[in-house]
C-alpha cells in the first residue's frame, strides 16, 4: 500500500530538557517536544518550567526554615532562585536537594551582611540528614565498662549514622535551637559554637560541648583513636577530663561501638 510516509519528530534529549527546564538561556522549548499536533507550546512549557522551579525553591525553603527566618521570605526565595539556576538535583528525593545551598549561601555576596548564614545553613543540612539516617543501636555503659582500660588508647569509634559535628565562630547552636520557638529568642553571647548533632530516642538533640570536649569529639568522629583525641583535647584545655566526655558522648548516643583500630596493610 503506498501513500505518504509522516515526517519523524525530531527526538528529544534528556539533557536538553533539563536544561531547558533549569537553564535561563535555554531555549523556550527544547527542540523535540511537541504537542500531539507536532508543534511547540511554549506557553504550557513555560508554565511547567515554572513549576519545577517554584517546587524547589519550595523544598529549600522547607529544609533550611531556620535560614530562611533570617534574612525574610522574598531575600530567601531569591538566593534559592539563584541556587537552583546553579545546583540542579541529583536524586528525584527532593529531601536530599540542597546539600551544598550552605556553600552557596556563604559566597552569596548579597547575604555578606550576615556573615553566620551559610553556618546556620550547615547545621540544618547536619539535622535533616541526621533526621533521615539510619537506625543502629548505641553503645550502652555496660559496654563501655567490658572494655580493658589499657587498650582502650588506641581504639576508635564507630559512630551513630545520625552523629554530625559541625564547628563556627559563631553561636549557631544557639541561633537554630532559639529558631525551634516563636518569637524566636534573641542571642544573649555571641560566642563560637561547635555543635554535635545527634538523633538520641529518635529525637533530634543539639549538644554545644565545652572547647575541650568538642576538640575530642571531634578527633574521634574523624576516626582517630582515644589517645590522640585526649592530646587534642588536652591542647585545648589542661584540665580536660576524659572520662567524664566519654561517658557524656556516650549518654548522648553518639556511638556504636568501640573497636580495635585497623592496622594497614604492609
Amino acid at each position: 500500500m503506498s501513500g505518504r510516509t509522516a515526517p519523524e519528530a525530531p527526538s528529544l534529549a534528556a539533557a536538553d530538557f533539563v536544561a531547558a527546564l533549569t537553564t535561563r538561556q535555554a531555549p523556550l522549548v527544547p527542540k523535540g517536544l511537541t504537542t500531539r499536533r507536532g508543534a511547540p507550546d511554549a506557553s504550557r512549557f513555560a508554565i511547567y518550567r515554572n513549576n519545577v522551579h517554584v517546587s524547589l525553591v519550595e523544598a529549600l525553603g522547607k529544609r533550611f526554615p531556620v535560614t530562611r527566618q533570617l534574612v525574610g521570605d522574598e531575600f530567601f526565595r531569591g538566593m534559592a532562585r539563584e541556587f537552583v539556576q546553579a545546583v540542579k538535583p541529583r536524586s528525584p528525593v527532593l529531601l536530599r536537594y540542597g546539600t551544598e545551598f550552605p556553600a552557596f549561601v556563604a559566597a552569596f555576596a548579597p547575604a555578606d551582611t550576615v556573615p553566620y548564614l551559610g553556618d546556620v545553613a550547615r547545621i540544618e543540612v547536619a539535622v535533616s540528614e541526621a533526621y533521615h539516617a539510619a537506625e543502629a543501636p548505641v553503645l550502652d555503659m555496660a559496654a563501655l565498662s567490658a572494655l580493658d582500660p589499657e587498650r582502650l588508647g588506641d581504639m576508635v569509634i564507630d559512630a551513630h549514622p545520625a552523629a554530625r559535628f559541625v564547628r563556627s565562630a559563631f553561636p549557631v547552636g544557639t541561633i537554630w535551637s532559639n529558631h525551634q520557638i516563636e518569637p524566636a529568642k534573641p542571642i544573649c553571647e555571641w560566642t563560637g559554637e561547635d555543635v554535635l548533632i545527634t538523633r538520641p530516642k529518635a529525637e533530634i538533640g543539639l549538644t554545644v560541648p565545652p572547647p575541650a570536649d568538642a576538640s575530642f569529639v571531634a578527633a574521634l568522629l574523624s576516626g582517630r583513636p582515644f589517645t590522640q583525641a585526649a592530646e587534642a583535647a588536652i591542647e585545648a584545655d589542661p584540665a580536660f577530663d576524659f572520662g567524664r566526655a566519654l561517658v557524656a558522648l556516650i549518654h548522648l548516643g553518639a556511638v556504636v561501638t568501640v573497636r580495635e583500630r585497623r592496622k594497614p596493610h604492609v
